[in-house]
């Protein structure tokens, strides 16, 4: 039996899981992060793209004691461990909050507007956090 007579494919999917929101004060960045690690886990291949307030998430520095939450931030650095480095910042949302690349806990790459489009067209799924 093979593939074509189970319906089934192996076919490795594109990712690309978007990070809006800021790292506190909702559930949607850590709740991205474990979908991008259980997708991951899974041999995707895993994209993210860290996008307005979302750039927030992967800054140096994050301080969580006084709104009393956990601070998750070091677990981006897990993700090369998933497999996952391909981390994408659109250069416009840095530029709107001050924020430069040595800001950033990991390494990723700073796109254009346009180039962030180019990278979404290129994509399988996407899914918005």
């Amino acid at each position: 039996m093979n593939e074509s007579d189970t319906g089934t494919s192996t076919r490795i999917k594109k990712f690309l899981f978007v990070n809006r929101k800021a790292p506190y004060g909702s559930i949607y960045a850590l709740e991205s992060l474990e979908v991008v690690m259980i997708t991951a886990a899974f041999d995707q291949e895993v994209s993210l793209a860290f996008l307005d307030d979302g750039i927030f998430q992967i800054v140096k520095g994050q301080e969580t004691t006084l709104i009393g939450m956990k601070n998750f931030s070091q677990t981006y650095r897990a993700l090369e461990d998933f497999g996952v480095t391909k981390l994408y910042v659109e250069r416009e949302s840095m530029e709107a909050r001050a924020i430069s690349e040595s800001d950033f806990i990991v390494p990723a790459k700073v796109v254009s507007v346009r180039e962030m489009a180019e990278l979404m067209d290129s994509q399988d799924i996407i899914l918005s956090f």
